[in-house]
């Protein structure tokens, strides 16, 4: 199967976006694709900050782009875009970092007012990148995803549905075992 590198764009330390990419993974290796977790808060400030290409981190973190067959972008939604820190990263990339990539946009944020971020703000820039193919994306509520005491992540069931289904495309397109957990799940 495919290899998927699955980006975090929150500057924190309790995302509840790096958990919901985190949760999506999990149905992407059930489909039989390796994925590599890469959060951009790790990376350290001043090579993105100071556009430092030749950084090792930032040299592995190309290189992760590089390996991936398919990439999934997460990010909140800060001021009607996707935020600075995950700026700083694609600003940092190769012009076609993504070339002959499929590319799954996601993003949370605390209103609806911020669900066109994803077609307006994100998908331009990921689409100037060369991707194969940037399938459809998805906005979630932050009040749709609940960490528990033990650290599991629920997701409201509509929410919970369309991220399934968004997820099962990408994994389609990038040839994932997605009708036996479309059955199940």
């Amino acid at each position: 199967m495919a290899t998927v590198l699955s980006v975090s764009g929150s500057p924190s330390a309790t995302s509840g976006t790096a958990r919901l990419l985190r949760h999506l993974d999990e149905r992407l290796i059930a489909q039989g694709h390796e994925v590599m977790a890469l959060d951009v808060r790790t990376l350290p400030a001043e090579a993105l900050l100071g556009a430092d290409f030749a950084h090792p981190a930032i040299v592995r973190a190309t290189a992760l782009f590089a390996q991936a067959d398919g990439v999934v972008i997460g990010t909140p939604v800060y001021k009607a875009a996707y935020s600075g820190l995950l700026k700083s990263l694609l600003d940092l990339l190769p012009q076609y970092a993504l070339a002959g990539k499929t590319v799954l946009p996601l993003a949370t944020g605390g209103s609806t007012a911020h669900v066109l971020a994803i077609d307006y703000a994100l998908r331009p820039v990921l689409a100037s990148m060369g991707p194969a193919h940037v399938t459809p994306g998805w906005f979630t509520l932050d009040k749709d995803i609940t960490v528990g005491e033990d650290g599991t992540l629920t997701v409201a069931p509509g929410s919970a549905e369309a991220l399934a289904q968004v997820t099962d495309r990408f994994s389609a397109a990038l040839g994932g075992r997605t009708t036996l957990l479309a059955a199940a799940g």
